[in-house]
């Protein structure tokens, strides 16, 4: 991921480090992903995110109103909640992941995360069960290139801060 250009706080508190954020951010307990209608209407939809090689990445089947979205405007948001209420918020644009060996290490972070085991073939993850949040089988895998993040918390761990990229 790339490293903020610019930290600011949004509040009176002392901005959050990137370094604590990213941690955060993997972290997270639940990531929900908003894209873009063709009507330009927002798309908010809960998906599965993990952290691989310092980006944040989800699937989306090809059909899946989020994939169709994504492939007519890559401007999405990711957000997440921890269990301690910080909260995160990235905004940028997702590409579609096709590195076999970057496809395997967000294989097996997803196997360790949450259990999913999936085949990496012709670069997509191939699933026999399918997954609830990206549609039927096969799944693109995006990585998501932020542009500002914006962090919210109610202690310490993390202060109202936006990185800007």
């Amino acid at each position: 991921m790339t490293v903020p250009v610019s930290t600011e706080p949004l509040t009176d508190s002392a901005p959050t480090a990137w370094e604590d954020a990213v941690t955060l951010l993997a972290e997270c307990d639940g990531y929900w992903l908003t894209t873009t209608d063709a009507d330009a209407s927002p798309h908010l939809v809960p998906v599965l995110a993990v952290f691989v090689d310092d980006t944040i990445c989800f699937v989306a089947g090809p059909g899946t109103r989020k994939a169709r979205n994504l492939a007519r405007d890559p401007r999405c948001a990711l957000g997440g909640q921890t269990t301690g209420f910080e909260h995160l918020v990235f905004r940028g644009h997702a590409t579609i992941v096709r590195d076999e060996a970057v496809l395997r290490r967000v294989a097996d972070a997803y196997a360790t995360r949450y259990a999913w085991h999936v085949t990496v073939r012709d670069g997509a993850f191939h699933d026999v069960e399918g997954a609830p949040t990206a549609g039927p089988p096969p799944y693109e895998v995006y990585a998501l290139e932020p542009e500002t993040a914006y962090g919210f918390g109610i202690d310490k761990h993390l202060t109202g801060t936006r990185w800007r990229f």
